[in-house]
């Protein structure tokens, strides 16, 4: 594939809704969550859990919406059916998202709402609270209730995908592919970051999605910091580019980068790229049943230390996590990394990418990502081939 061979305009007209969409997640699938969810509350010795407004609360109700300061939770309990609170004037709101049967309980403006959990609840009972519950929320509850961590009964479960959810996010990921090739090929010099973005945010809703759900678009120098600088860069000959982005599918992230040359770049650079290559297939190599996610970071981080980078976080070298979980959460458990001793299984997702930093000069990231089989890991999408032709 030719980088810079055509136009914005060009690339636009030529795409299309996704042709065989994945379907979203069922019914019979959320219902079987909570009574996943039950199960591991009986282990934690949990009477009820309280699942925050968030990713969590869409995994298990269908429900979008993001935290605020009026509390939106489900309330589980260890037998029975979920009850939802949510504020009485969003009722009709959230009935429109909500994917499963389930009992309202609505406060109004002047109530509060975590008294609507001790009526449901006994003096003294143990509650299992989502990790990412407001700590207001968590310290006043914890003046009735025993708390207890919910994170095995929420991300412990969360961590495992189905097949429908590999489904969705095998889509985000192939179609977050078709947009960098699509991107790299309306570059040219003096075209700006931010026109690019534009164009990859308009290219996503071209192909079905809403839009980007992030995008980071670096050239030259700019590529040495992981997440960016905030000028509008101008693309010159001879420079890296580093484009970063993904979309969502029934709230399932993809999340891609692609680092490749646009015109000639120095020999230095071309060698740490395929080192960079190589690190990211040790990784892959090492993701098998049962071994650590730390041992999957230490795969990445050998290569790099045995060419003389780092050592451990040190530049120039690999400044953060080999991975990340991703799922409805871009980053989410568990994690690639030193000290994450969590052992992979079948369904597990994660990124790949374990990025080389030259401090102040440039940086090479490649990034795509797998799941966990019964046998080792598999591409959701096929690796960069070259720093010249990052595309087949």
């Amino acid at each position: 594939m030719t980088i810079g061979c055509s136009t914005a305009e060009i690339e636009l007209a030529s795409l299309a809704p996704w042709a065989s969409p994945a379907p979203p997640i069922g019914t019979a699938e959320r219902r079987a969550r909570l009574a996943a969810a039950q199960e591991r509350m009986a282990e934690i010795g949990a009477d009820a859990m309280l699942v925050n407004a968030g990713p969590s609360l869409r995994y298990f109700t269908g429900v979008a919406w993001a935290p605020s300061e009026r509390l939106v939770a489900m309330l589980l309990p260890a037998a029975g059916e979920p009850r939802i609170i949510c504020p009485a004037f969003e009722r009709g709101s959230l009935i429109a998202e909500l994917a499963i049967d389930a009992d309202l309980l609505l406060w109004e403006e002047d109530e509060d709402p975590v008294r609507l959990v001790g009526k449901l609840l006994a003096p003294g009972d143990t509650l299992a609270v989502d990790p990412l519950l407001p700590f207001a929320v968590g310290e006043r509850l914890r003046r009735s209730f025993a708390l207890v961590d919910g994170s095995p009964a929420i991300d412990g479960l969360r961590m495992v995908k189905s097949p429908s959810e590999l489904a969705l996010m095998g889509q985000a990921k192939a179609m977050t592919l078709e947009v960098h090739r699509r991107a790299a090929r309306i570059l040219a010099p003096g075209i700006r970051a931010s026109e690019v973005k534009r164009f990859i945010d308009r290219a996503h809703r071209a192909l079905g999605a809403g839009g980007s759900s992030f995008c980071a678009v670096q050239f030259g120098r700019a590529t040495a910091f992981p997440h960016g600088l905030p000028e509008d860069q101008q693309l010159q000959e001879g420079q890296l580019v580093l484009i970063d982005t993904g979309c969502t599918i029934d709230g399932y992230h993809s999340d891609i980068t692609r680092t490749y040359a646009f015109g000639a770049v120095e020999s230095e650079i071309r060698a740490m790229w395929e080192l960079e290559k190589e690190a990211q297939a040790a990784a892959f190599e090492a993701a098998q049943p049962g071994a650590s996610c730390e041992s999957v970071d230490t795969a990445a981080r050998d290569v790099l230390e045995r060419a003389g980078l780092g050592p451990d976080y040190r530049l120039p070298g690999l400044p953060h996590r080999t991975g990340h979980g991703i799922g409805l959460s871009i980053h989410e458990p568990a994690y690639l990394v030193r000290g994450d001793r969590t052992p992979l299984a079948p369904g597990m997702c994660f990124s790949n990418e374990p990025m080389i930093v030259v401090p102040d000069r440039y940086g090479i990231r490649l990034e795509d990502h797998f799941h966990v089989t019964e046998t080792g890991a598999a591409w959701f999408t096929e690796p960069q081939h070259s720093i010249d032709r990052p595309f087949a």
